[in-house]
């Protein structure tokens, strides 16, 4: 394993050091913790918190910024963020609006993050939380805690933050997140496992001609094994799978996200992306708006996922408003 690190034990604070140093004028740290907040943010606005383990960069905090997220936790490696962690980014906020924290579906965060929602309660701030399940392989999963929550949190965090830049109350920007949750599908293929750094080895092996469908973002196996074949048959795979979940028809409109799980070149991206359009303008979708590149990846894993997200009028007009973030751009 070949990694350009220092000691394996300093990689997330080291990391934060480095993303906060990146952008000094925009980005603050909480002093103690792993936590990056937005410096503009409006305190008279609702408050997005987000975050997860590390590992997925530029999630989560390269959506911290103008229009997206107020503040982002980083755990460790593959790990959910403590619940004193996630307080630590509510209290930074302070918003005489409250905070909603957008959680991905996994236990470890889910736990972790209403913890966080209960002890600042229990202080007397108004806090709330939405569950991102987005994970379309997982559609049939008969396991108690249902989809994962993958790639189209991006595109969550996109819609909700315009809406929180709008002044909207705490009950409206859950309310938008809410229909945007229900409006976005992802599905995803690996080409091999990821390397986690603690351990040094792959999380699973696969044959030369094998891939995963419907991978997991934390070096996980995906819910079965495919042979390796061209990458129009797999976005056409995946992309009806999200648009039979998802009920998409002809004339609506979506935002897509053609996004890199961290060790595949944007070549083959862009590739993939140019049978994703095809696919849609046959279907007589309409594109609103289209992101290709590294959104929510898992370390140095080869592969890729699409996420699509239906639009009413609402949610449109939310997806077109500028942002400003170090990683998702309007």
């Amino acid at each position: 394993m070949k990694k350009l690190i220092n000691k394996i034990e300093n990689i997330v604070t080291e990391m934060v050091d480095g993303i906060v140093s990146s952008a000094p004028n925009r980005l603050g740290r909480v002093e103690g913790y792993n936590v990056i907040y937005s410096k503009t943010f409006n305190k008279n606005n609702v408050a997005l918190v987000s975050g997860g383990g590390s590992g997925h960069e530029p999630a989560h905090a390269g959506y911290v910024g103008d229009g997206m997220l107020s503040a982002a936790v980083a755990g460790q490696i593959f790990t959910s963020p403590t619940p004193d962690m996630v307080q630590a980014a509510i209290n930074q906020c302070d918003s005489s609006k409250g905070a909603l924290l957008i959680i991905k579906n996994y236990t470890g965060d889910l736990m972790n993050f209403k913890m966080a929602a209960e002890m600042s309660q229990m202080e007397g701030k108004d806090v709330d939380y939405v569950v991102v399940a987005d994970d379309v392989a997982l559609i049939n999963n008969k396991a108690a805690t249902g989809m994962r929550g993958i790639a189209g949190t991006v595109l969550v965090h996109k819609v909700t933050g315009a809406k929180a830049q709008s002044g909207a109350s705490l009950q409206e920007v859950k309310a938008i997140a809410e229909k945007a949750i229900k409006n976005v599908g992802t599905y995803g293929v690996a080409l091999d496992s990821c390397i986690v750094p603690a351990v040094g080895k792959k999380g699973f092996e696969l044959k030369d001609n094998e891939v995963e469908m419907g991978l997991g973002i934390h070096g996980e196996p995906g819910v079965k094994k495919e042979t390796l074949k061209s990458v129009d048959e797999f976005v056409n795979e995946m992309t009806e799978a999200i648009i039979s979940h998802l009920q998409i028809q002809s004339n609506d409109k979506v935002a897509c996200l053609v996004n890199g799980l961290g060790a595949t070149p944007l070549m083959e991206l862009y590739i993939a992306n140019r049978k994703l359009q095809d696919i849609l303008k046959q279907k007589d979708i309409k594109v609103v708006s289209t992101h290709v590149g590294n959104y929510m990846t898992a370390i140095d894993m080869p592969g890729m996922s699409i996420s699509l997200m239906k639009l009413d009028n609402e949610l449109e007009e939310l997806i077109k408003k500028p942002c400003s973030t170090l990683a998702f751009n309007v």
